[in-house]
């Protein structure tokens, strides 16, 4: 499988320092933007609006030994698009990695921009004042950095912890895309029950619902990860923070600390205390896919009309989209989309391990 990376000059040898301050592989000519192609086990795309979750799962993604994380584009969301990408080269840098990040979509596709810095905090990291980044985001938008990895990568495992904002524009761009993905892992929606935004919706759905509604249409192989996952057992109490916190490293302490103004939050939204963790609990699944207990495939689509229930997943769980009573509404899903594989259950021993094994 061919991969696409920017090297950065913080990485020793085999790579070697160019006369654009990047590092290169001896063995691969960079084309005009740094890309290179090597081979590895399994290659992943990651789209996000990096706040506290997100941050975290990046660092799951970054150190698990069987993958390796292509590029990361980031989308404006729970902070900014210039605060998201601020924070995704931070979390690289933390975990001493080589990917290069890649800035894209300042705002939905139709719609204003509307952060959860409320739950994030003002910089999405809990407002720490974490230290700026060394490096930079790459040269390419996000939106031609999707369509240049996935060309490249036929069978990429993409990642989306944000709104769809990104990956719609770039399905626009280029629909064939949509077929050389091998799993689309969608971290969104509420497929079961109530939102986390509105009582209809969960937050990277509501942000854009166009780009959503995009995204189920375009083809793509979408394995939908609702919000309601990360409830429950599934959030980390007051035992699984104490024993993170015991691995006394840098990145245990990050993601306890960064998650900080995450947890008020969440007390304040459900009355739990703990830390809940969507964005992981994607990744664990697109790291392992039997995390995920319970799967179903069906007919998803999306809410863009009305303000009360902006952004809601529709699933046809019970196969009725094609009944002649509903068959008009649902033609445009029935003619374009294909079903997506939805998540109703996980091992939460499982999603922790993983966690786990990624912080110490």
């Amino acid at each position: 499988m061919c991969l696409l990376v920017r090297h950065f000059s913080r990485f020793e040898p085999p790579f070697t320092i160019a006369s654009n301050s990047l590092l290169h592989y001896d063995t691969a000519g960079p084309d005009q933007f740094g890309l290179l192609s090597y081979s590895v086990a399994r290659a992943l795309l990651i789209d996000t609006d990096t706040a506290s979750d997100d941050a975290v799962a990046l660092i799951m993604a970054l150190r698990f030994p069987e993958v390796r994380v292509v590029a990361i584009t980031t989308v404006a969301g729970n902070v900014g698009v210039q605060q998201a990408t601020r924070n995704a080269l931070y979390t690289v840098e933390l975990c001493g990695a080589n990917v290069p990040v890649y800035a894209g979509a300042e705002k939905p596709l139709l719609r204003a921009h509307q952060s959860a810095t409320w739950f994030h905090g003002r910089d999405g990291l809990g407002d720490h004042n974490y230290p700026p980044p060394h490096q930079s985001p790459g040269k390419l938008h996000a939106v031609e950095a999707i369509i240049e990895v996935i060309e490249a990568n036929p069978g990429v495992v993409l990642v989306t912890l944000a709104p769809l904002t990104n990956l719609a524009l770039a399905l626009a761009k280029k629909p064939s895309i949509a077929a050389k993905v091998g799993r689309c892992v969608v971290m969104g929606g509420a497929p079961c029950c109530e939102g986390n935004v509105t009582p209809a919706a969960e937050y990277n759905i509501w942000v854009d619902p166009e780009a959503a509604r995009t995204v189920l249409l375009s083809g793509l192989p979408v394995e939908l990860i609702g919000w309601q996952l990360s409830r429950g057992d599934a959030v980390l109490h007051k035992d699984d923070i104490a024993h993170i916190q015991g691995f006394n490293n840098e990145l245990a302490r990050f993601d306890v600390e960064c998650n900080s103004r995450a947890r008020q939050a969440y007390m304040e939204q459900t009355g739990e205390d703990g830390i809940s963790l969507p964005d992981p609990i994607a990744m664990s699944i697109a790291l392992d896919p039997s995390v995920g207990t319970e799967w179903s495939a069906h007919y998803v689509d999306v809410e863009t009309h009305s303000e009360l229930t902006r952004g809601m997943t529709v699933v046809d769980r019970l196969s009725v989209a094609d009944d002649d009573r509903n068959k008009a509404v649902w033609t445009p899903v029935l003619d374009k989309a294909r079903k997506a594989k939805v998540c109703w259950t996980i091992d939460t021993k499982r999603w922790k391990e993983t966690l786990l094994s990624a912080l110490n």
